[in-house]
């Protein structure tokens, strides 16, 4: 069972860590994303490949209306994700990247917004507790933002210079 004070992990590392084209796509991805190390790539991976496996057990089921309502949930989830759209089908599912993963963290989601002008700033308005989802304050730069809640997220501090703030007054 294990104890309560230690949680799983959510990641699962490569099969071959060592291989040139897997460790150059890493670092290109780790870069666009201004992730801080590759268990947070990884991570996104793992959460990928574990709805790309339950895609794939809803296609082995045989009873065609238990599969329909399987499947629908899953791409349910997945839309309010913002992964997919409400008409996607589970190939859909089979079709996503550990990009579009990505895409949804509050860290690019913020830079998206324009919050910040690069995703390590918007990592470091993040940490420093100036980003807020529906009035409360979110410090986790890796959380999955769902659809619905993105008009609500809002920063707290004015991202303007010291020298222009003084002009004002």
């Amino acid at each position: 069972m294990g104890d309560p004070k230690k949680s799983r992990r959510k990641w699962q590392g490569p099969r071959h860590p060592w291989r040139k084209e897997s460790l150059v796509s890493e670092l290109a991805l780790l870069g666009k994303y201004g992730l801080r190390n590759k268990r947070e790539l990884w991570t996104a991976e793992t959460k990928l490949k574990s709805f790309r496996e339950r895609a794939s057990e809803i296609l082995a089921i045989e009873d065609p209306a238990v599969r329909e309502a399987e499947e629908r949930k899953l791409v349910q989830r997945l839309a309010s994700l913002g992964l997919l759209s409400e008409e996607a089908v589970l190939d859909n599912v089979l079709g996503l990247s550990v990009e579009n993963i990505l895409d949804r963290r509050l860290q690019s989601v913020i830079l998206k917004l324009g919050f910040a002008a690069t995703p390590y700033q918007s990592r470091q308005l993040i940490a420093h507790g100036h980003v807020l989802l529906d009035g409360r304050r979110v410090t986790s730069p890796g959380y999955l933002v769902k659809r619905d809640e993105e008009p609500k997220i809002t920063c707290d501090i004015k991202l303007t210079s010291p020298e222009a703030a003084s002009q004002e007054a």
